[in-house]
């Protein structure tokens, strides 16, 4: 083609690619490639940031996890500790070892833990059993006499399932009627234990409270378990005072089997029951202390560490 003519064809080539392109440049397979790349990631991002947008709406609106929920009702409850279900409440909402979760974390739930066992006290005592199979079993212990008086001798028996055994129950009964402030301060009185088999003046027996009722003949409601008595020639300890003692006795629980001892043994060698002498004095072995000292100091020996025996008026 001779130089300096152009042909229609090439204006309208040159047109088409500059109104196709928008810049006049040439565009090939590649850079169209590139631009739908660039399209498609346009449409990727705005997606993702609508959905973002979306879920962090949703999360505002959302209410509070129930964990947190649960614990702003436990610590806004009225009712104080000791009321039913107040206890547990106050602690677990002042107490838990998780709390309440950060805001905007959801809660995490606390692991399951084993109930507690419960543990017992310091002071705490096996309970009494009310009743027991009603068979006694004897003491294999003997002793030699005490007192300057005639001989009484006794045994001790012990009610089978009171948990009591009955060589200790028989050495702490001795060591009660050999005191010097115990019968034995009267000359006209002895004792002396004896083992199983022996024949005796006196058999002292530690009973269950069922059992003792029925071996006193306990009519009264008030005195139903609660009381000891002589019936016959036997002594019987009701197994809930030689255990616990008495509300009306302050003083070690030993010292209140001391009275028990002295009482029961007090109407075997002929006493009768007293009352108490006068406010702030000794109330007497003989006086029934378990029903109210009347003023009285409660004292659990017959006579005192000078050997004055600490009498009241009779009761008719």
């Amino acid at each position: 083609m001779p130089a300096g003519r152009s042909t229609g064809r090439s204006s309208s080539q040159s047109a088409s690619r500059t109104a196709a392109g928008g810049t006049g440049a040439p565009r090939g397979p590649r850079a169209r490639r590139r631009a739908e790349r660039r399209r498609r990631l346009r449409r990727t991002l705005l997606v993702s940031a609508t959905a973002v947008a979306a879920v962090a709406a949703l999360w505002t609106a959302w209410p509070e996890p129930e964990t947190a929920t649960v614990a702003d009702r436990l610590t806004a409850d009225p009712r104080p500790a000791d009321a039913p279900g107040g206890s547990a409440r106050a602690s677990r909402s002042a107490g838990g070892a998780h709390g309440s979760p950060a805001p905007g974390k959801p809660a995490t739930p606390p692991a399951p833990s084993a109930p507690a066992s419960p543990k017992p006290s310091a002071g705490s005592k096996a309970p009494v059993p009310a009743a027991g199979t009603g068979a006694f079993t004897a003491s294999t212990r003997s002793g030699q006499p005490q007192g300057k008086g005639t001989v009484r001798r006794w045994r001790i028996e012990v009610e089978e399932g009171s948990g009591v055994d009955p060589n200790t129950a028989a050495q702490a009964v001795e060591t009660i009627l050999g005191d010097p402030r115990g019968w034995i301060a009267d000359p006209a009185y002895g004792f002396q234990l004896v083992g199983a088999g022996s024949p005796v003046d006196f058999t002292v027996k530690i009973a269950t409270p069922t059992t003792t009722d029925k071996l006193c003949e306990v009519v009264t409601p008030e005195l139903v378990g609660e009381t000891n008595c002589r019936a016959g020639h036997d002594v019987v300890v009701n197994l809930k005072r030689w255990q616990e003692g008495s509300p009306q006795f302050k003083g070690p629980v030993e010292e209140y089997r001391a009275l028990i001892v002295n009482h029961e043994v007090g109407h075997e060698i002929g006493r009768g029951h007293e009352t108490c002498p006068g406010p702030g004095k000794p109330a007497p072995a003989m006086m029934q202390q378990i029903k109210g000292l009347l003023g009285c100091v409660a004292n659990a020996w017959p006579y005192d560490g000078k050997g004055t025996y600490l009498s009241g008026p009779p009761v008719p």
